[in-house]
């Protein structure tokens, strides 16, 4: 993508992700009720007006561009340029009072994920990286640890509920036996301990794409490596999540492949 534009849509992500945190920041303060969604999730007024504030900002810097929303689905065509957007990615968490929740914008230029913003207004930190620009963490520039083998690795686990019924399950714990820690950060929190190096691996098998595309570009921009359970590259369908070390992870995804 034109170096121009790219610079263009990270201004406009990260204000429309600062936009979105003034809308987090007031219905935490207030309060909220509380709506399911058809699959059985929860969904709350900020969610809404975090996405709709999101659309606003994003369309007038980058009018050429589709977006895929979280709450309001897509507008535009697939293919080309396309908005990613989560507005409240851990709602859950929102409505039962913890921090761990975050605003995510990603942009795709056709099948490449060329920036992404993760911002965490209650947590405290926004991280955001472009392609080829690194990532950065409240404007200081991070990388990955030096970890470079399985027993010096630290390992978050996420959602895993469908990996309890896969074969790659004992793989799992063969792995967490021989690793240095087992923590389970979750949501957000864990791509950002990876990506400054506070963490070496992290594993989910429940993820929808809209929760992690930005946290893809800054994992990878830190140094480390992200693809799905099976090695595959992220798409729109991705499902799943092994993000590591560029040491770690292959050795990770050789077990698992076991």
């Amino acid at each position: 993508m034109n170096p121009d534009i790219t610079a263009l849509a990270l201004t406009a992500a990260r204000e429309a992700a600062e936009a979105a945190a003034e809308v987090i920041r007031h219905y935490w303060r207030r309060g909220v009720e509380v709506e399911l969604k058809s699959d059985a999730t929860p969904v709350t007024i900020a969610d809404r007006e975090a996405e709709q504030a999101i659309r606003r900002i994003l369309q007038a810097a980058l009018p050429q561009a589709s977006i895929y929303g979280e709450e309001f689905g897509l507008e535009g065509e697939r293919g080309g340029l396309l908005w990613l957007v989560d507005p409240l990615d851990g709602t859950k968490s929102f409505v039962r009072r913890t921090p761990f929740f975050s605003t995510q914008i990603a942009l795709m230029d056709g099948d490449e994920l060329v920036l992404g913003v993760s911002s965490a207004p209650i947590y405290g930190e926004t991280m955001w990286a472009s392609a080829g620009n690194g990532a950065w963490l409240d404007g200081e520039r991070v990388q990955v640890a030096a970890t470079s083998t399985i027993g010096e690795t630290s390992i978050s686990i996420g959602n895993v509920k469908t990996l309890t019924a896969d074969a790659r399950w004992d793989a799992l714990g063969a792995l967490i036996r021989d690793s240095n820690r087992i923590r389970g950060y979750g949501d957000f929190c864990h791509y950002h301990l990876l990506a400054r190096g506070s963490l070496d691996l992290v594993i989910e098998s429940d993820v929808n794409i809209l929760d992690i595309a930005a946290l893809a570009v800054i994992v990878r921009e830190a140094s480390g490596v992200f693809t799905d359970l099976d090695g595959a590259p992220l798409t729109l369908e991705t499902r799943s999540v092994l993000a590591g070390t560029s040491a770690v992870h292959p050795q990770a995804l050789q077990r698992l492949r076991r």
